[in-house]
Formats: structure tokens, C-alpha cells, sequence
């Protein structure tokens, strides 16, 4: 039981920080200007969709484990890693660059639950984690390619 609530502990972390990037690339789509605004806002929107439909399955996956899934916004705020960003300007590119640097750090967690998730025998979880942490170098590959450095 003791792995178990390692790994509700990271779980819940990673719920934080899902939560909390997915809010972050929501509002860069909402706020992104300049020349390439459509192609921004396309593609913020992307990412916060994908983001977001990951929120349910990992509280589902905090559930499966016997534990309740925190939920408050004022949770989500302590419990998160990501720490306060700064409000941008519009800008594309700095907005671009503090997704790459967020989506790195909960890339990071999911690495981390994905080890206690193994060492657990938490296959179905595990298996999820796996598909997230290659969402999440999708996302770094792409973030990197439109700052032109990949």
C-alpha cells in the first residue's frame, strides 16, 4: 500500500499540473497576436484540448486506486509544480517558449509516475503514463520545430 500512495501522490501532482498548462495554453489561445495569430490559435487550442482530456483519466486513475481525486481549484494551485507564470504579452513566440519550458516539467512527472506506476504493478496506469509521456515529446517536438529549434 505504501507504493500506492507514492504513486496518488505523484498522480495527484501531475493532476495539478494538467490542470494548471491546460488553463496556460487556453489562455495563450485566447490572447495570442500577430502576423501568424490563426496559425497560433490553432495550435494552442490543440494542445489545450489535448491536455485536457488527459484530466480525466488521471483523477479516474487516482479513483482506481482507492483515494479521492482533489478537485478545488485552490488544490490544483498548491499541489501544482509549475509554480505563478507570468502574464504575456500576446506574444507567439514567448508564448511558445513558456509552453515548452511547462510541458518539460510535467513531461518530468509524468516520467515519475510512470516509474512508481511500474514499480507498483499498475499496468493500466502505467500504460497510460506511457501514452502521455509520447504526447508530451509530440508536443515538445512540435513547440521546438515552430521556434525553430529542432
Amino acid at each position: 500500500m505504501h507504493q500506492n500512495v507514492e504513486l496518488v501522490e505523484k498522480l495527484s501532482h501531475l493532476l495539478s499540473d494538467t490542470v494548471t498548462i491546460k488553463f496556460i495554453a487556453h489562455g495563450y489561445h485566447w490572447n495570442v497576436k500577430g502576423i501568424e495569430f490563426s496559425q497560433m490559435h490553432d495550435f494552442f487550442e490543440e494542445i489545450y484540448q489535448d491536455y485536457d482530456g488527459a484530466i480525466d483519466p488521471l483523477a479516474e486513475s487516482i479513483r482506481k486506486l482507492g483515494y479521492e481525486a482533489p478537485y478545488f481549484l485552490t488544490d490544483f494551485v498548491e499541489m501544482t509544480c509549475l509554480g505563478s507564470q507570468p502574464r504575456l504579452s500576446g506574444d507567439a513566440v514567448q508564448m511558445l517558449e513558456s509552453l515548452l519550458h511547462l510541458n518539460a516539467a510535467v513531461n518530468a512527472c509524468v516520467l515519475e509516475a510512470f516509474e512508481i506506476a511500474n514499480a507498483s504493478n499498475e499496468q493500466g496506469i502505467a500504460n497510460f503514463l506511457a501514452e502521455r509521456d509520447d504526447m508530451h515529446k509530440k508536443w515538445n517536438w512540435q513547440l521546438r520545430a515552430s521556434l525553430g529549434t529542432f
